[in-house]
């Protein structure tokens, strides 16, 4: 079943040059967020920046994932779309988000991390207006609900380590004409296409020394399953070789394997 509203704030399709400020996109893909998705609601309410275009793709959630999105309705962008239907992962539902984008930049926020509330006024401070650009910044990882760091990885060094994707901002026009997510991937699809940017050439990377979202581990990425792709990525863009690949894949098996075998252990000595 697909359920689907669109809210435009200026009422017809030229409204957009009009506008005084450039419209940004975010996007949110979600599914059964119910427990998570509105501290990301209300990081897009209090943003500084007020001209944004605000896409929700919802993978047909069946807990209150939507009764909450509703709830918080008009507190929203006006400029506010919401799709509930079926996808094939949450890499097809960014796709998806990215299609209907109207805005000069895209940033995504998934539905259990969120921004701070001038960052998309820092983003906009900092494009260059560049047609094929990615702005991105500071990242605040949290684990077990505190913070455990407040990382940047510097493109320079995106063949040995992925920047921090939560934070970017990438131009319409580079995923128009450079591409968009693989959904061949589970969890690495980001990596793999900051890495066909950066060997494009093609492609500016401003980095914002500011923080710019607030990240929470646990997700696939965050996993073995996570590195052991990231790893994969790496060997088929050439940065690693066939040997160095497998050895990494064996390791992180291996880790995977220990981890579960520690709690049972844990559980048999008491």
């Amino acid at each position: 079943m697909q359920a689907q509203w669109k809210k435009d704030a200026t009422g017809d399709e030229k409204g957009e040059s009009r506008m005084s400020e450039q419209l940004v996109t975010i996007l949110t893909p979600c599914f059964n967020s119910g427990k998570t998705i509105e501290k990301t609601l209300e990081c897009i309410e209090n943003q500084t920046y007020q001209n944004i275009e605000y896409i929700i793709v919802d993978g047909g959630s069946i807990d209150n994932t939507l009764e909450l999105i509703e709830r918080h309705r008009g507190r929203l962008p006006k400029n506010l779309t919401i799709i509930s239907e079926k996808d094939n992962g949450i890499y097809d539902a960014m796709n998806k988000g990215i299609r209907l984008a109207r805005g000069q930049l895209i940033g995504i926020v998934n539905s259990d991390d969120s921004y701070e509330r001038d960052t998309v006024e820092q983003v906009m401070n900092h494009y260059k207006g560049n047609q094929y650009e990615v702005v991105y910044g500071m990242q605040r990882t949290y684990l077990d609900g505190k913070e455990k760091s407040v990382v940047i990885y510097h493109h320079d060094f995106l063949p040995r380590q992925m920047i921090t994707h939560p934070t970017c901002f990438v131009t319409r026009d580079a995923y128009e004409k450079l591409g968009v997510f693989d959904t061949q991937y589970r969890s690495a699809a980001d990596y793999d296409l900051m890495l066909r940017y950066y060997e494009s050439e093609a492609v500016i990377f401003t980095p914002v020394y500011h923080v710019l979202s607030n990240f929470h581990l646990g997700g696939m990425s965050s996993s073995q399953t996570g590195v052991r792709e990231n790893a994969l990525v790496r060997y088929r863009h050439g940065y690693l070789s066939k040997k160095r690949y497998w050895f990494m894949v064996a390791k992180s098996c291996l880790y995977e394997a220990i981890c579960k075998l520690i709690p049972t252990q844990r559980k048999d000595n008491k």
